[in-house]
C-alpha cells in the first residue's frame, strides 16, 4: 500500500477487502492473488491525483460486490453512501446472461454516474491489460482459457471501453498507456500467431 496516502479510511477499505478477496487469484493474471488488483486500481488512481481518500477507498472495493458475498447494503452500513453507489457502479449486473450484453450495460451505467466511477472503471481496465500482457508473455494464447469470453472479445470490449472512455474522460491522464498497452497486446498475439503455412 506504499503508493496510498495514510488514511483510516483507506486502511478500513483494505482491510475490508483483503478479507472479501481471501484465496482467491485472478484470472488472466498469472496466477496473481486477487487482492493485488484492486489495490494496483487504487494505486494507479493515487499516482495520476484521481480522486480524494473515498474514491481510493471506493477503487480498493470494487469487486467485492461481484466476487464475496459482501452487499451494497453491507457497504452502505460500514463506509456510507458515495463509496456503495460507486461499488454498485462498478459492479457488473450478473442477471445479464451474454458476456456482451453484459458488458455494454455496465458502460452505459459507468457514463450516467459520475467522474469518480469514469476513473475507478479506466484504471481497472488498464491494470487488467497490464495484468493479461504480462500473463500472456508466460502463457500466450492459454491464460484465455482463465475467462468467460475469448480473447479476442474481451480485446473489442476493452477498445470499446477505451472509445467510451475517450469521449467521457478525456482529462484521465492514463488513456494513453491503456490505448499504448491494448496496442501493445495487439501486438504480443499477432507474433505469437502462427505463419500462414507453417
Amino acid at each position: 500500500m506504499a503508493g496510498l496516502p495514510p488514511s483510516p479510511l483507506i486502511s478500513e477499505a483494505l482491510a475490508t477487502a483483503t478479507e472479501a478477496h481471501a484465496g482467491q487469484v485472478r484470472n488472466g493474471a498469472g496466477g496473481m492473488p486477487y487482492i493485488e488488483h484492486p489495490v494496483a486500481v487504487a494505486e494507479l488512481l493515487a499516482e495520476h491525483g484521481c480522486g480524494d481518500e473515498e474514491v481510493l477507498a471506493a477503487a480498493l472495493l470494487h469487486d467485492v460486490v461481484e466476487k464475496s458475498e459482501t452487499t451494497v447494503a453491507d457497504l452502505d452500513e460500514q463506509f456510507g453512501a458515495l463509496i456503495a453507489t460507486l461499488v454498485a457502479t462498478l459492479s457488473d449486473d450478473e442477471s445479464i446472461d451474454s458476456y456482451r450484453e453484459r458488458k455494454d450495460e455496465h458502460r452505459e451505467r459507468v457514463v450516467a454516474a459520475d467522474g469518480a466511477a469514469l476513473a475507478i472503471y479506466g484504471a481497472d481496465k488498464l491494470t487488467n491489460v497490464r495484468a493479461l500482457r504480462s500473463a500472456y508473455a508466460e502463457q500466450g494464447e492459454a491464460v484465455g482459457e482463465e475467462f468467460k469470453a475469448p480473447l479476442d472479445v474481451k480485446f473489442e470490449i476493452w477498445q470499446d471501453d477505451l472509445r467510451m472512455l475517450r469521449a467521457e474522460a478525456a482529462e484521465l491522464a492514463f488513456l494513453d498507456e491503456l490505448e499504448e498497452e491494448l496496442n501493445r497486446l495487439r501486438e504480443d498475439r499477432a507474433a505469437a500467431a502462427p505463419r500462414p503455412g507453417t
